[in-house]
């Protein structure tokens, strides 16, 4: 052997290891990249929630028993019941669509809200809440409940979220008015 072939001997067996080294790299960063997505796929479908409207609730009805919810609906002033003594609250909550767009082709949605509280023949979902009542909680807030669907019909809520009406007067001042 020459010395131009021990030299391209050592030239070609020191660029293997380095190219070895390569794939191992990319190999183990493919695979933190691949635990990083695994993790946070897993944590947001943990942590995920149906959001709802109260016909989508009543059309699955029994499926739903037992799993936690999300659901929003406008507050019928005139079921509100809360027991101050055992902190029980009870209200209804009347459908409203869950599109901003349709929202939005209804007039808005302290119109959404007003409509939904006054047509009796909307769908409507008894929530009962066990704590303090909330300040808002008044005829045509928005309600948005979570919670679980009971095997009664009623839905346990575990959180309030409440928007008042008043949030939305300046977007049609007369409507909220006429409401009242």
């Amino acid at each position: 052997m020459d010395i131009a072939e021990r030299s391209a001997l050592k030239v070609g067996s020191s660029s293997r290891p380095a190219a070895a080294g390569r794939w191992k790299f990319l190999i183990g960063g493919l695979m933190i990249v691949a635990a990083i997505v695994y993790l946070i796929w897993t944590s947001a479908t943990a942590n995920a929630q149906y959001f709802m409207t109260v016909d989508e609730v009543k059309a699955q009805g029994s499926a739903l028993v037992g799993r936690q919810l999300r659901v929003s609906g406008a507050v019928v002033g005139d079921t509100i019941q809360y027991d101050s003594e055992n902190l029980k609250l009870t209200f209804t909550i009347a459908h409203t669509p869950g599109s901003q767009k349709e929202v939005d082709a209804q007039g808005g949605m302290a119109a959404v809200l007003h409509a939904a509280v006054v047509d009796p023949a909307r769908s409507r979902l008894t929530v009962v809440y066990h704590g303090v009542m909330p300040d808002l909680l008044r005829n045509e807030a928005q309600a948005i409940v979570t919670g679980k669907m009971g095997e009664d019909g009623l839905f346990y809520a575990d959180e309030l979220l409440l928007k008042c009406p008043t949030r939305y007067e300046e977007a049609v001042p007369g409507q909220v008015d006429a409401g009242k």
